[in-house]
């Protein structure tokens, strides 16, 4: 779940409920999308796609090979649970694997990583994906459409063929930056309720 928020930019509720009614083919890509609605629900009433649209996912390689594994697993949620839908990824799960991929992070590089790492949130992968496209420069426009922004020219009023095969070539360029992820580990993220503070968040 986590490899494929980090690789479309998806929010939580949007991977813990995907559903495989949603999964759109694209014969002539010889691939799929997902085209979430609007009103999908979530752990809450008044849960859905934030700015309120129906919100189309394009996959990128590693978001392509982590659908395909989990074809077959259950017939309706894409990553089910116990015969049902992820709660939430923020977890005890989430928590205990922050702690063990530390602990690696330093077997591998000898150094201990940053106090962020043990404290990386769920949400923290969806800014990850925006911030290797912008590494990767790709433009405002384009981001906001993968990222499932508001934008004046959005991808979810015309998803011909062309227009996905452009977004897709887009989302590829995320997995061209990892070197250059592996070299500045650092974002940082301003705090909403104080712009003048900052503080850094390892990922």
């Amino acid at each position: 779940m986590a490899l494929f928020k980090v690789n479309t930019g998806t929010r939580e509720q949007e991977v813990c409920q995907l559903n495989w009614q949603w999964e759109v083919k694209v014969p002539e890509l010889n691939t799929s999308i997902f085209v979430i609605p609007a009103d999908f629900g979530g752990r809450t009433e008044r849960g859905g796609v934030k700015n309120t649209d129906d919100r189309i996912v394009v996959l990128n390689r590693i978001a392509k090979q982590v659908i395909d594994s989990q074809r077959g697993l259950h017939p309706v949620f894409v990553f089910p649970h116990e015969n049902h839908a992820v709660g939430r990824m923020l977890n005890s799960a989430w928590k205990n694997a922050r702690t063990r991929a530390a602990k690696e992070y330093e077997r591998i590089t000898g150094m201990p990583p940053n106090k962020g790492f043990k404290s990386l949130r769920v949400h923290d992968l969806k800014h990850t994906f925006g911030h290797r496209l912008r590494v990767a420069g790709v433009d405002e426009e384009n981001r906001k459409d993968l990222l499932g922004h508001k934008s004046d020219t959005s991808v979810t009023t015309h998803y011909s063929a062309p227009a996905l095969e452009c977004m897709i070539e887009i989302a590829n360029k995320v997995l061209e930056t990892d070197p250059q992820q592996k070299k500045s580990l650092t974002i940082v993220r301003k705090k909403q309720h104080d712009p003048r503070k900052t503080r850094a968040k390892i990922l």
